[in-house]
């Protein structure tokens, strides 16, 4: 028959002593939360007893930006802490001369705290509209315009008068490397790389120079052809369907496109049920003014670096 072996006091005492540890490692734990809470946005100055915290600093260097580019962080920091110390100080001396009952304050007060609501507003639509199937969806549609474009990969000799051309186009019928004859007649700023353009569309180009490199085929060299750059002789290398730019090289963008064109369509949205009166314009023409808040940038993608 098995037997169980009675708890003694020794093994009673350390289960004790255990449970009181634990409950004590939980508290402590507790108790630690709004402590380290509280370090992440420590009192970093006072000014006649009004606090300047970090959160603080973070929001004044949002809206200084630009002015602070260049500082390492610490300077950063140093100046803005510096700047909130200074407009403390200078708030409360405003406060004493009672500016803030200036009607001309008051109208600023609104103004900005309008302005920091839309800001917050739109700011959040953005970022909500913001999904990676959006981005992709439009990624998505500007590569199948990109790529319904044809490119075409050329060469060309650029010289001054029509004399000129011609007597390069004879020495290219006579076997004459275009490349090499580039290097040495062309004056264009590209002859060291023997006249390569690279690949490029139709609209990348003057017409004229365009027509006739979109005509020839791979491999063939043009009779000289006047734009107003001079005349040029030119070969085409290759052509192809315009390749998309990879989704990361142009995610920036799509980003900005995505967000825009979001808080767009909203304040649209928006319009359409505010009643809105324009006493400086007819009631007819008040009604087709349209928002101009968070205009969407262009759709089209930019293309990819030329490659040769």
């Amino acid at each position: 028959m098995t037997t169980s072996m009675p708890a003694t006091k020794h093994s009673l005492r350390v289960r004790l002593a255990s449970s009181a540890l634990g409950g004590c490692l939980a508290v402590a734990l507790l108790a630690a939360v709004p402590a380290r809470a509280a370090d992440s946005n420590p009192v970093l100055a006072k000014v006649n007893g009004s606090e300047i915290r970090q959160s603080d600093v973070n929001v004044a260097e949002e809206e200084l930006g630009p002015s602070l580019a260049q500082m390492d962080p610490a300077a950063r920091q140093d100046n803005v802490l510096s700047f909130l110390i200074d407009m403390k100080i200078i708030a409360k001396a405003a406060e004493d001369k009672k500016i803030e009952n200036s009607d001309d304050f008051k109208k600023r007060l609104a103004f900005a705290r309008d302005r920091l609501l839309m800001d917050k507003l739109l700011a959040s639509e953005g970022k909500a509209a913001l999904t990676p199937d959006a981005m992709k969806t439009v990624y998505d549609d500007a590569s199948k315009q990109i790529t319904s474009e044809q490119e075409v990969h050329a060469r060309h000799i650029l010289v001054p008068t029509e004399e000129e051309a011609k007597k390069i186009e004879d020495q290219l019928k006579k076997g004459a490397d275009f490349a090499e004859l580039a290097k040495k007649e062309s004056k264009d700023p590209g002859a060291s790389d023997g006249g390569d353009l690279g690949f490029f569309t139709k609209e990348q180009m003057v017409p004229e120079f365009s027509k006739v490199a979109f005509e020839l085929e791979p491999g063939k060299i043009s009779d000289p052809v006047k734009t107003q750059f001079g005349w040029h002789i030119i070969k085409v290398e290759e052509k192809r369907a315009r390749k998309a730019p990879d989704f990361d090289q142009v995610k920036p963008q799509i980003e900005q496109y995505v967000t825009r064109k979001a808080q767009a369509d909203y304040v649209a949205k928006l319009r359409e049920t505010a009643k809105v009166e324009r006493m400086d314009k007819p009631a007819a023409a008040a009604g087709g003014d349209k928002a101009s808040v968070a205009k969407p940038a262009d759709g089209k993608m930019a293309p990819a670096p030329a490659k040769k």
